[in-house]
């Protein structure tokens, strides 16, 4: 039996980053992955398919300068089905898997596929398709990450009632979708189906989609979804999913159709549905009670501040910790948690995490939201500047875009960034790293940007929220 200093279990990426942090400081490690290929949901199911399948879209509708490798894809093949747009995206699936390869490779990592489960705290259990072994570990870190949840109330079937794993084998686009979900996954497939025209409805029990992100912000985004013709249910909850047959004269292949019923009463049919609502830690399968841990009734890990569990030689870092949840927050927990569990030193500014939502269009922020600073009693102005009053906003030919900053009234240092429109989620880390050094918003007026460059946004919000405050 192998002794390693650090078992890794999950190789997305909290547990890329935590194996690669930990052989960085000397240390003997293995990561244990379930799958034939590494890059756990984030590379195979959730990120990065996700994320080219976007571009992939951007190109097939003419909306995107970019991708030349997906307009030249669609080009060659005129009109193409969702299988066309996910093939496309491979090559660059393919390659972020033979860099995390390479990344263990080179730093000497023991990569071992299988199901892992714990036999005691300290002994860990790999059953591969083939063979089975065991692994000793002196620390553990698991980074399962998350998996969509299914209801056993609902009858999932892979083509007529979905989650968002398999959206992604779908050959075809369906004429009609329900999206029940108005959470990230939910509004940034409902924007992206509803750009190859499909007729998406979208259903979420709260009031407005999104309600952790700025409230104008995502009032433009219902606005632009609605104006790519995807019907907003909000306030509304569901009750029921169950498959109907098909109507005569329905475009449905299979006679069947989706139905949703609505706590108001109102039934929703779709040819597809696709269930968005909440994932579950995938700790399933780990014997977490042989280590002395418990998983919660949604499969995640409680954590203290350092990602210790109640077992002290025990970490947990990644989705399956919870919020928020997102692959940049797992990646730098995964690094904080090999630091902390080897005494090594490190810094992060973990309070300014960026908020990316791939949607059409796409949103980011960081920091406070203006909901959040009026609760609190906090003295703010808002500045603006559209990205139609940017010159590179004109010559991308976006002119929904939107960049605010959020000034405090006295010491006027920067206290949130919100962007929606074209490249937002690179814009926003201009603010990040201002607030990270406690800048003010002078800075921006000052400072030379690039131009034309939608950096540019950042000057010109920035004259417009002092401009406000000399009224005051």
């Amino acid at each position: 039996m192998r002794q390693y200093d650090l078992v890794v279990i999950g190789t997305g990426p909290a547990g890329q980053k935590c194996a690669i942090q930990a052989a960085k400081l000397g240390k003997r490690v293995c990561v244990v992955e379930r799958c034939e290929v590494v890059g756990g949901a984030a590379i195979n199911t959730g990120t990065i398919p996700s994320k080219a399948l976007r571009e992939a879209i951007l190109a097939a509708t003419g909306r995107s300068p970019f991708m030349p490798r997906f307009g030249d894809f669609v080009a060659a093949r005129g009109r193409v089905s969702l299988r066309d747009l996910f093939n496309a995206c491979q090559t660059i699936i393919k390659n972020e898997i033979d860099l995390i390869r390479g990344h263990f490779a080179s730093n000497r990592i023991d990569v071992c596929t299988g199901r892992a489960s714990f036999r005691d705290p300290h002994l860990i259990d790999i059953e591969g398709e083939h063979a089975r072994e065991a692994v000793g570990a002196d620390r553990v870190c698991i980074a399962v990450g998350t998996q969509p949840a299914r209801p056993k109330s609902i009858e999932f079937d892979e083509i007529d009632i979905i989650t968002s794993d398999e959206l992604l084998r779908l050959r075809e686009p369906p004429a009609s979708i329900l999206v029940v979900g108005g959470g990230v996954i939910g509004t940034e497939y409902a924007s992206m189906l509803a750009a190859l025209g499909v007729k998406v409805t979208l259903v979420e029990g709260r009031n407005r989609l999104l309600d952790f992100i700025d409230a104008e912000v995502a009032e433009a985004l219902q606005y632009h979804l609605r104006q790519a013709g995807v019907t907003l249910r909000l306030g509304e909850k569901v009750v029921s999913i169950k498959k109907v047959e098909a109507p005569s004269g329905s475009r449905s292949t299979n006679n069947v159709m989706a139905e949703a019923t609505l706590e108001s009463g109102k039934t929703l049919r779709a040819d597809c549905l696709l269930y968005a609502i909440g994932r579950q830690g995938a700790t399933e399968g780990l014997n977490l009670e042989a280590a002395g841990l418990a998983a919660d009734d949604r499969g995640r890990i409680r954590v203290n501040e350092q990602y210790q569990t109640a077992v002290p030689h025990i970490y947990a870092a990644g989705d399956v910790i919870g919020f928020p949840a997102l692959a940049s927050t797992s990646m730098e927990q995964g690094r904080m948690s090999a630091c902390n569990m080897f005494g090594q030193a490190c810094d992060s500014y973990g309070k300014f995490l960026p908020y990316g939502i791939y949607s059409i269009p796409e949103i980011s922020m960081v920091g406070w939201t203006e909901e959040q600073l009026t609760n609190e009693g906090v003295p703010y102005e808002a500045g603006v500047a559209q990205y139609k009053e940017i010159a590179r906003g004109q010559l991308l030919g976006d002119e929904i875009g939107m960049l605010k900053l959020l000034i405090h009234q006295e010491s006027r240092t920067l206290l949130g960034v919100h962007a929606i429109g074209t490249g937002a989620t690179e814009l926003i880390h201009i603010g990040q790293a201002a607030m990270a050094f406690n800048a003010t918003v002078d800075y921006f007026v000052n400072a030379v940007f690039n131009w034309p460059t939608l950096a540019e946004c950042y000057k010109v919000a920035a004259l417009n929220g002092l401009n406000k405050l000399r009224n005051i």
